[in-house]
């Protein structure tokens, strides 16, 4: 009798806690006056970037960018179908990692509330270490899981211990993030408004490992 050919392909996935979050703001602004306009968006911007730096020191936040600078000017329409005279825009991103959730709630509660700062939302995720970490463990899992996939095709036809042949990354490994922390305004007591309370969904790494085996 031959030897049995099997392959199968071994998952293993898990959640983690997120370890870093990372938010994506800019300032807009715009108004009849280009110069004026630009003027008061790199004021406003330079605000927010000293308070990041302070945050930076602080070991809050892991690092920032600055680095993307829009200004452009449009046309609008009146109600009759007119042009009217144009509208000048800036626009300054920014993006900044934290890594103390609480200075985050923190630092959103006070931005956000600022006419001309947009918050584009934020990305949770664990650190670039812990990620390999999971993954070297997660590897090990997926390859358990194929092999009681194989044991159990070659018990099931009458046939011995299996032996692996092959392993191969089929490089489905990804990470799902989590959508985005539930925001949520929560009442503080004794605080004269709302401040902002942030939770993030666990972070999913899932794995996958393509193996062949043999069986006597």
């Amino acid at each position: 009798m031959s030897d049995l050919e099997i392959v199968v392909r071994g998952r293993a996935r898990g959640k983690y806690s997120p370890e870093r979050g990372a938010v994506d703001l800019a300032v807009h602004l715009e108004g009849p006056d280009k110069a004026s306009v630009y003027a008061e968006a790199v004021r406003l911007h330079s605000d927010i970037t000293r308070a990041l730096a302070r945050l930076e020191s602080a070991g809050a936040v892991s690092r920032w960018t600055a680095e993307s600078v829009r200004v452009y000017s449009y046309r609008p329409y009146s109600d009759h179908g007119e042009r009217r005279d144009p509208v000048y825009n800036t626009r300054l991103r920014i993006d900044a990692e934290f890594v103390d959730f609480e200075k985050l709630s923190e630092f959103l509660d006070e931005w956000s509330s600022v006419e001309g700062v947009v918050v584009g939302g934020v990305d949770w995720d664990v650190t670039e270490e812990s990620r390999r970490d999971h993954e070297r463990e997660l590897r090990r899992e997926a390859v358990e899981d194929a092999i009681a996939k194989a044991q159990a095709y070659s018990d099931a036809v009458g046939r011995g211990p299996v032996t692996a042949v092959l392993l191969s990354d089929p490089e489905m490994s990804d990470h799902v993030p989590s959508t985005g922390g539930r925001m949520f305004a929560a009442a503080v007591p004794g605080a004269p408004a709302p401040s902002l309370e942030l939770r993030a969904d666990d972070i999913e790494i899932r794995v996958a490992v393509d193996a062949r085996f043999r069986a006597e």
